[in-house]
């Protein structure tokens, strides 16, 4: 068996590029880091009311009775973040709602997370609502061009015509105004008047 027969050998898969390159696309089709953001922000919001922190061997819990708005805040920015993976469609929605409970976390939620969830929240919202659709790739507008093309050719086309008319019927047009011309003096003038130009033309 030559080298000509031979069959090619099947690339190797390379499965960390191929990992790689349908998370770029998944990150580029929807506001990736501002949901991320959101999610983010929930997480101390969530953590702080319900963690026992110990100092110096002193046990001290914050669970109070705002743990239950804490809960509630920390669950809905999660769930806004991943809204706004999975539905860009909301995401001017999902935007608004994670800066108005970030915000509202600051009174409710120890400070908002004792500031840790301020930044990321108020971020994660902004980048939400001012995310946009990348423009269509360079391929469907070569593939438009012809079209294109083609349409302006048929408008050339169409212009050109009307314009070319005239032309064409400026002989036309002249023809009757000449023979109208040579007839008027045959209708309108005298015989006589004819036949007496005639002999100063023989002198």
């Amino acid at each position: 068996m030559s080298s000509a027969t031979a069959e090619a050998r099947p690339e190797h898969r390379n499965l960390v590029g191929a990992f790689w390159r349908g998370f770029r696309d998944f990150r580029r089709s929807r506001p990736f880091w501002g949901g991320l953001l959101a999610m983010i922000a929930g997480v101390p919001i969530l953590y702080f009311p319900y963690a026992h922190l110990s100092l110096g061997g002193v046990t001290i819990a914050m669970s109070t009775t705002a743990g239950a708005g804490s809960l509630i805040i920390g669950v809905l920015l999660i769930i806004l973040g991943l809204t706004a993976w999975f539905q860009p469609a909301v995401r001017i929605f999902a935007g608004v709602a994670t800066t108005l409970l970030t915000l509202v976390s600051i009174p409710v939620s120890n400070l908002a997370g004792f500031g840790m969830a301020l930044l990321p929240g108020l971020i994660g919202g902004g980048l939400m609502m001012a995310w946009a659709k990348l423009p269509e790739p360079a391929v469907a507008t070569a593939a438009e061009a012809p079209v294109a093309a083609e349409g302006t050719t048929a408008e050339s086309v169409a212009t050109e015509q009307p314009a070319a008319a005239p032309v064409a019927e400026e002989p036309v047009t002249e023809e009757p105004a000449a023979e109208a011309a040579a007839e008027q003096p045959a209708a309108g003038g005298s015989i006589p008047a004819q036949q007496a130009a005639e002999p100063k033309e023989v002198r």
